[in-house]
């Protein structure tokens, strides 16, 4: 198949009987070539046939399909013409896990960060309306828990007042996020799906009525389609012809099965084919077993801590066991809270959590506590409210790209008055400052790690405060690693020494505020490198260049961090190493700023 240059040219030349015997096809494809390469499976098997029905219904690109939490995007990949690229799915240089702008005119966005989907297709129907161009069609489709999200309701209440506008919600409902979907919406989601359970059950199509033929949407000025089993090929078409027929605002709400097609996937109630590395394709499982990850010894220690800590509860935006919570969850079910992908409302949740008496434990990607901004300012902080915030996959993520590295979370929580954050080098400091940031009861703390195995533990040779010495003192540069910079940093002092430098590795255990330990030892060398796996900007380096201003320290501060743009997706550890974060890049950034600051001497 990957031999076949598709388009939706040719897919809307097929007979329905054709476009059936391609859904299979895709289907195996995916299964193969996922499995292989890793990647998003599950949404994507649950969304073969409405992606093909999309393509037959809709005149890409002329017509916009907009895929929120655009994992969903692979048929439409393989019908855009890109099959032959899934040999190197999320590598670097290779096809991306999401819609991307620079692969084809197909793809209109390519953020993944879930619920804005609408948003986008209410600003693009108002400018088609604009520039004369209402013929245009705008169809988002929302699905896999997107609409639980704060803005997709802010974009819901827009575009129920669209008009003729021609845009086509496809509502891709598989009761889903990572999780079971959770809340009143997911109910009433539920309560719309029951006709399909009467085989004969017509295509509904409706605004107003008796109160039993209302719902969420009709109230807020779409017409419903649905419930349409979105894995029958001619009933997903027939609803979408007739959402052409209607105008717009429509919404065609269509059932599927994430995972369809695939035993491993459909079964699997914890989500763990959701997005997978490579698997097995005929168990599903894991071919290598992996060695623990900062996830899973955050999932412990949370635990762990929770059995002792009555008033330690959890929060989760749809990703309670991606983010380490399961554990904690199946110990204490009562005291986890899962609010859907809605981050402002984790957090302005956890607020009122904590004003309540208890500690909140906010878990969330890095990338997506940059949505929550807001609230972590003005409803905790302001406040001055106990809640803890822990960040995984900080740093450079590696195969989802742009917009899952946790690149700019340091500088947000920087601009933060009175927030703490720790950043630890390996397991046990990460166990210990998790339990320091439960003991703090005067206001907000946060802790972030990466993404991957956490490896072996980086010991200390000595303390000053809360600066953690790594290594014997060295005369010449002070090598500052924060979090799992400090491992790369020790293997770039081995390097230097080789080169006739020598260097002190100091790693802060909590980087904000900044330890004033920092200054004193950055005044008893020559030379002051800090190595941070986040912006430079609002980081430690700054900070820190800042404070020896102040307190007129001679040392010059050089500061290596992730650069100012949007980083492709690729291995951690090719990223590290293209942005000179690994120990070579370290090592010859040191060296070169020593023979400089040499040379002005």
């Amino acid at each position: 198949m990957a031999a076949i240059r598709w388009s939706p040219q040719a897919l809307r030349a097929l007979s329905p009987r054709e476009t059936v015997a391609v859904a299979e096809r895709i289907r195996t494809f995916l299964i193969e070539n996922v499995c292989g390469t890793g990647g998003h499976l599950g949404p994507n098997l649950g969304a073969v046939e409405l992606t093909l029905a999309l393509h037959r219904v809709f005149d890409s690109p002329r017509d916009a399909l907009i895929f929120d939490t655009g994992h969903q995007a692979y048929v439409h990949k393989i019908i855009t013409g890109r099959a032959h690229g899934f040999d190197r799915l999320r590598q670097r240089g290779g096809l991306s896990g999401y819609p991307s702008r620079s692969e084809s005119v197909h793809d209109w966005v390519e953020n993944s960060h879930a619920s804005t989907s609408l948003a986008y297709a209410d600003g693009l129907g108002k400018a088609f309306a604009a520039r004369g161009e209402g013929d245009r069609w705008v169809v988002p489709v929302i699905g896999d828990g997107a609409l639980t999200g704060g803005l997709a309701w802010e974009a819901l209440n827009n575009l129920g007042t669209a008009g003729r506008r021609r845009i086509a919600v496809v509502l891709n409902d598989n009761g889903r996020s990572y999780a079971p979907t959770t809340g009143a919406l997911a109910d009433h989601l539920s309560a719309l799906r029951r006709p399909l359970a009467q085989a004969d059950a017509p295509v509904s199509a409706y605004v107003d009525g008796p109160p039993e033929a209302r719902n969420l949407f009709t109230c807020l000025g779409f017409t419903y389609l649905g419930p349409v089993d979105g894995h029958d090929l001619d009933a997903v078409e027939a609803a979408l012809r007739q959402a052409r027929e209607i105008g717009g605002p429509v919404l065609v709400h269509t059932v599927t099965v994430k995972g369809k097609g695939y035993v491993p996937a459909e079964t699997d109630d914890a989500d763990c084919l959701h997005a997978v590395g490579v698997v097995d394709p005929a168990t599903g499982t894991a071919r290598d077993t992996a060695a623990p990850t900062w996830t899973d010894v955050f999932a412990g220690e949370l635990a762990e801590l929770g059995a002792g800590r009555e008033d330690v509860v959890a929060v989760c935006a749809a990703m309670l066991r991606p983010t380490g919570l399961g554990p904690f969850a199946d110990r204490f079910p009562g005291r986890v809270f899962d609010v859907g992908i809605a981050e402002q409302q984790a957090m302005c949740s956890a607020a009122g959590l904590s004003m309540g008496g208890l500690h909140p434990v906010v878990a969330l990607y890095a990338t997506f506590a940059n949505r929550a901004f807001d609230q972590l300012l003005m409803d905790v902080a302001l406040h001055r409210l106990p809640v803890t915030l822990v960040l995984d996959r900080a740093g450079i993520t590696g195969p989802d790209g742009p917009s899952h590295h946790g690149m700019w979370d340091h500088t947000l929580l920087s601009l933060v008055p009175g927030l703490r954050l720790a950043a630890p080098r390996d397991a046990t400091t990460l166990r210990t400052l998790l339990g320091e940031a439960l003991a703090d009861q005067d206001g907000p703390t946060a802790l972030r790690f990466p993404k991957g195995a956490v490896g072996a533990d980086v010991p200390a040779v000595g303390r000053m405060g809360q600066v953690d010495l790594l290594s014997a003192p060295g005369r010449d540069v002070l090598l500052v690693g924060l979090g799992a910079m400090a491992a790369p940093c020790l293997a770039a002092r081995e390097r230097l020494a080789a080169r006739g430098v020598e260097a002190t590795v100091a790693a802060p255990r909590w980087v904000l505020p900044l330890p004033p330990e920092l200054v004193q030892l950055a005044a008893r060398h020559t030379l002051v490198v800090t190595v941070e796996d986040c912006a430079r900007t609002g980081g430690v380096g700054s900070a820190l260049a800042q404070a020896c201003t102040d307190a007129a320290v001679a040392a010059p501060v050089h500061s290596l961090g992730l650069p100012r743009t949007f980083l492709t997706h690729g291995s951690r550890a090719e990223l590290l190493a293209a942005t000179g974060l690994d120990a070579g890049g370290i090592a010859t950034a040191v060296h070169l700023a020593w023979n400089a600051r040499h040379r002005r001497r």
